[in-house]
């Protein structure tokens, strides 16, 4: 089978099929095999592996992934792209493709199925418009996963891996590292892709902890606290969380708490780590 990471083979397979792009989709095929082996090498697939794909496209990474993993689940939503994936992954006998949508995918009962409930791999090529959702439903709906290594927006990927007092920090930097070690493992430029995205891309490396790093006694509440902290940058963290309506927390609540934990009555969310927001929300809890 000609492997699809060559661009001229991607272009024959889309001559071939009349494919037309869906930009509701976001989709960017990536035509690069020195990117494509970066991706398979952070990712650590072997023979051992079961690993989900989400948006495999026509099947460039799949390829790779099914050369080296034992078990591929490739989860594509476009209706379109299913008979060309069965063209170029027909030699591949350890590859089942999905024609669904991965927000609404029953991925513990595939995990089940496909791997009798062990941790997979997540490898993907994400559509840049939906990369948040898709990895936080991925923690948040606790599916069993070892890692996900993933090709993001640049910036998303700088986001995911900043401390405090960053420009970038914020919520996503902190529910990301609440779930896993994030680790950037590549850039990709635009020329990488057909056809070519607006922006820098980057390919990062999600390691899953087995416990977070952190002890809360209410998930859900610190990161409702975490929400309305960055939803108003540039208030400080005592008005953000009076002002928050679902958190029913007057001023003096926050401040007397914040003093507790020596911290400054006109601090701002950005100045917190995710240590001192645990503590803050059991505090407040």
């Amino acid at each position: 089978m000609a492997t699809l990471g060559i661009p001229q083979n991607t272009i024959n397979i889309l001559q071939k099929y009349h494919f037309n792009f869906q930009k509701k989709w976001g989709q960017n095929f990536l035509v690069d095999t020195h990117v494509l082996e970066k991706i398979m090498d952070a990712a650590e697939v072997t023979k051992e592996d079961c690993v989900v794909e989400i948006g495999p496209g026509i099947g460039t990474m799949t390829q790779y992934l099914a050369e080296r993993a034992g078990e591929v689940v490739a989860v594509e939503i476009d209706k379109n792209l299913i008979p060309i994936l069965e063209d170029t992954l027909s030699e591949y006998q350890n590859v089942t493709i999905l024609n669904e949508d991965i927000m609404k995918a029953d991925l513990n009962k595939i995990v089940e199925e496909k791997n009798q409930g062990k941790p997979v791999k997540i490898v993907a090529n994400l559509p840049y418009y939906i990369t948040t959702p898709i990895i936080m439903g991925l923690f948040e709906g606790k599916v069993p996963l070892k890692s996900i290594t993933v090709m993001v927006q640049k910036e998303v990927a700088d986001r995911m891996q900043v401390g405090p007092g960053t420009k970038d920090y914020g919520a996503l930097s902190l529910a990301v590292q609440y779930y896993a070690k994030p680790e950037v493992v590549a850039t990709v430029p635009p020329n990488c892709f057909i056809p070519r995205p607006g922006v820098g891309s980057a390919v990062i490396r999600l390691t899953r902890y087995e416990e977070p790093p952190v002890r809360v006694e209410n998930e859900a509440f610190m990161f409702s606290l975490i929400r309305a902290s960055f939803n108003q940058r540039r208030k400080t963290l005592a008005n953000s969380l009076s002002n928050a309506q679902n958190l029913s927390l007057s001023r003096e609540q926050v401040i007397s708490a914040l003093e507790k934990l020596q911290l400054s009555p006109t601090v701002r969310g950005e100045a917190l780590t995710l240590r001192q927001f645990a503590d803050l929300s059991d505090l407040l809890k």
